[in-house]
């Protein structure tokens, strides 16, 4: 694929890039709308990536091209860049480039072009892919020197702040510091991290991911909702953010909110599912690979439930696949649509898979695209 972007990169620009990177999509095995709660989280990254060819440029210059779009690249002046003035694809890289430059940092311009394997409005992280690769790019390129945590902040701000998308850290931590074998540990308060091993092949195990093909936008207006009941139930309870509220006196902060009945709800999803990723790290620490599928049943009916993220094609891929003999299942990233993640024996794939595929036809709904999900290295230089 590198070889490809670079003579595609080529015939565009009229010259070969100085480089090719990858940055991955990634799967969250739970933790979910736990990130901008400063809560804990716990992803792997993709074989499916994002690939940039990449030149620098001194005259202000940015121009943009990707293979999944089409067209003749898009031409932007530095100087222009502004929050919420490109709403087109070309805002996740241009964002990026903005968040760079507003941080300090001398980028004089680029000739970028792009490819990706990540499925968009998949659930998976293909913007932040997008956005890593590019930032890894320009990181390598004019020698700035940040780290990992460092290029997923920044690529956080450009998300946040110049496409308008109220997304948490997790995505393009992930896609920047996932190691291949590894399940990534992450407190996203102080962004610390530990790299679980997580080899289900070992173990006699799969991981099917189901993507739904129904398709969801981060931008649009229910998970900035989300987003501020969890702020208006931190306000109410007199802490900094949910991640405070100890699960053990969960019970006495439901009651602090009274009535505040959606306020519960959020708070209750949060600090159970904060819990949840504390349990699967113990589990697989310990080597119960296996236990870890009731946890993840658990954490979709709270997400459906208290959190009110999923939809019907994602609960039908988790209760077709539970009641298939999986060992657990769940939907995973923002939801609204999306993907769902199913735990499972290896000899249990293809009847499992079979399940799916039947009860989306038997409801009428277009057939999903499932595939088997293995951790993968994360951001890296290809040539």
């Amino acid at each position: 694929m590198s070889e490809a972007v670079a003579e595609r990169f080529t015939r565009w620009y009229g010259s070969g890039p100085e480089g090719v990177w990858a940055a991955p999509g990634r799967v969250n095995l739970i933790g979910e709308h736990t990130d901008y709660n400063d809560g804990f989280v716990m992803p792997f990254a993709l074989p499916h990536t994002a690939v940039a060819a990449v030149s620098r440029r001194e005259d202000g210059v940015l121009r943009l091209h990707s293979a999944d779009i089409g067209g003749d690249p898009v031409t932007l002046r530095l100087a222009d860049l502004a929050p919420g003035a490109d709403r087109s694809w070309t805002a996740y890289p241009a964002g990026v480039v903005w968040a760079l430059r507003e941080a300090g940092h001398a980028v004089t311009g680029a000739d970028v072009h792009l490819s990706s394997t990540v499925p968009s409005g998949a659930g998976l992280s293909s913007s932040a892919a997008l956005e890593i690769v590019v930032a890894l790019a320009l990181n390598d390129l004019y020698s700035l020197g940040l780290r990992g945590w460092q290029l997923a902040r920044l690529c956080q701000r450009a998300e946040n702040v110049y496409v308008g998308a109220p997304v948490g850290i997790m995505d393009q931590t992930a896609s920047a510091c996932c190691e291949d074998g590894h399940a990534l540990f992450l407190d996203t308060r102080d962004l610390s991290q530990r790299q679980i091993p997580f080899d289900l092949a070992a173990e006699g195990l799969r991981l099917l991911v189901v993507d739904t093909r129904v398709k969801h936008s981060h931008s649009e207006g229910e998970y900035g909702k989300r987003r501020a009941g969890c702020e208006k139930g931190a306000a109410l309870l007199g802490v900094d953010a949910l991640r405070d509220v100890d699960h053990e006196r969960l019970d006495e902060a439901l009651a602090e909110l009274g009535d505040e009945e959606e306020a519960r709800r959020l708070v209750r999803h949060v600090v159970t599912e904060n819990r949840r990723v504390e349990r699967v790290v113990a589990l697989l620490e310990s080597g119960d690979v296996r236990a870890i599928g009731p946890v993840l049943t658990e954490g979709h009916a709270s997400l459906r439930d208290d959190f009110r993220v999923s939809c019907p094609e994602l609960d039908l891929v988790v209760d077709t696949a539970v009641g298939a003999g999986a060992l657990g299942a769940r939907m995973t990233g923002g939801g609204f649509g999306g993907s769902a993640i199913i735990l499972l024996e290896e000899a249990q794939v293809t009847p499992v898979g079979d399940a799916v595929r039947t009860a989306f036809a038997t409801a009428a709904l277009p057939a999903p695209r499932l595939f088997e999900a293995t951790p993968s290295p994360g951001a890296r230089r290809l040539t």
